[in-house]
């Protein structure tokens, strides 16, 4: 009996040396140090979308890890896949969210078709390969949604053709660590810039580049961040805001009063914005938007918004929390057009809340012994500090039903990272130093 149980797990320990032996991807067998740019449509409602591509471009070098390729996180609405042709091994991925995912849960998404600008960057591929847009479904499983075959002496052929190939502008440096593949590139884009703003464009760049690296944990990983800055300007000062009759022609077109909720400013025009950025080493966005007016926003892997209030030290770091770490509100609002977002039969995606349907796979490790599950709340806790581990009900914009871990939390009412959110920060930031 137990020379056949030894059989077996020495069985189940080569499967498991095989498929750890299947994940490794050698970059350069596969890929160039260069970047293949996807801007394509994402249409539809509630009941269904579809992709329609739209551009194909060469950009610049790759910024990403050379070893990090497939994405670890079982995280975002959408994800983009790029598998081998020929053999159909997965060479590449990344999940990701966008409005479309927001404006489908409106009720004006919930039959009304809209057309959504989506960008993706990929590596460039030395072989030809089918490029995935996969799509999470009711049953919580990614479903190839539309595949794109790619073969890249083809698509360089098509591009040495076209006349529309514009030359991006030189980002300024706000603080250089070192080699692209190996830190995290954040790319600032000013937005409500005028031509007369480019002196205090350039000082408020320098402050939200203080902003991204204040609070921790990006303050202790501060050395793992190279971030850019991009001196473009648009035709008028200030920031479209539809409640007060201001309409601007603005760098990326970023307005106030998306999806009805006045504080949230986004930009709908994604190819304008990766237009402005262009060859500039990209893993995360952040638009500076030129206003004192509070307000921002941020999609996991999509970018992060804040306006010059003077709330912007703690607004930018909290929209990080989303768009690089895919973390989600932990505060209560379910007057929120969007706000039905998250599924309390199953786990939501998000690993800083909880439904409590599969907790083990959320933060119950992490819970000292005893805990009561729900955790009762603490209302003696200050907003400066996150308070007891546990699991408090109320987040996710949703009075009941789903769980946070702490009190307080920057995703909650801009207290520090709780320890939850800020290991999955620590997690995503490796991803792009190792």
């Amino acid at each position: 009996m137990k020379k056949k149980a030894i059989v077996i797990l020495l069985f189940c320990g080569l499967l498991a040396a095989g498929s750890a032996q299947a994940q490794k991807i050698k970059f350069d067998r596969y890929f160039e140090d260069a970047t293949l740019r996807l801007k394509y449509q994402r249409v539809g409602s509630q009941k269904g979308d579809t992709i329609r591509v739209v551009q194909q471009d060469r950009i610049g070098q790759w910024s990403g890890s050379l070893t990090q390729l497939l994405d670890p996180f079982n995280n975002g609405f959408f994800r983009i896949v790029v598998l081998d042709a020929q053999t159909g091994r997965r060479l590449y991925s990344r999940g990701y969210n966008s409005l479309f995912a927001e404006y489908r849960d409106t009720p004006t998404g919930a039959d009304s078709v809209a057309a959504f600008e989506e960008v993706v960057r990929v590596p460039w591929p030395k072989v030809p390969v089918n490029i995935c847009w996969e799509e999470l479904g009711p049953d919580h499983r990614y479903h190839t949604q539309h595949t794109l075959y790619c073969d890249p002496v083809q698509l360089m052929d098509q591009l040495l053709k076209r006349s529309d190939i514009s030359v991006s502008m030189e980002p300024v440096r706000l603080q250089y660590k070192g080699n692209v593949h190996k830190k995290i590139d954040v790319v600032i884009v000013p937005e409500g810039y005028g031509p007369a703003d480019t002196a205090k464009m350039q000082k408020d760049m320098r402050s939200f580049c203080t902003f991204l690296l204040g609070q921790e944990p990006f303050a202790s990983r501060r050395n793992d961040f190279n971030v850019w800055g991009i001196p473009l300007t648009g035709q008028e000062t200030g920031i479209t805001h539809p409640g007060k009759g201001l309409y601007v022609k603005s760098l990326v077109g970023a307005s106030y009063n998306t999806f009805g909720a006045d504080r949230y400013l986004m930009t709908m025009r994604l190819f304008q914005l990766h237009d402005a950025i262009g060859s500039t080493p990209c893993d995360h966005i952040i638009i500076m938007a030129n206003s004192d007016t509070y307000g921002g926003g941020g999609i996991y892997n999509f970018y992060a918004m804040s306006s010059l209030n003077e709330m912007a030290y703690m607004v930018l770091p909290h929209e990080l929390g989303h768009s690089i770490g895919g973390l989600a509100d932990e505060y209560v609002d379910e007057d929120l057009s969007y706000g039905d977002t998250h599924s309390k039969t199953f786990e939501p995606m998000e690993p800083n809340i909880t439904s409590l349907v599969d907790f083990g796979h959320k933060w119950q490790s992490m819970l000292p012994a005893g805990t009561p599950i729900p955790t009762p709340a603490d209302a003696s806790v200050p907003r400066t500090e996150n308070g007891p581990l546990g699991v408090y009900e109320g987040a996710g914009y949703q009075s009941k039903g789903l769980y946070r871990p702490t009190p307080h939390c920057m995703m909650r009412d801009y207290g520090p990272f709780c320890p939850v959110c800020a290991k999955r920060l620590n997690e995503v930031f490796d991803l792009y130093t190792q």
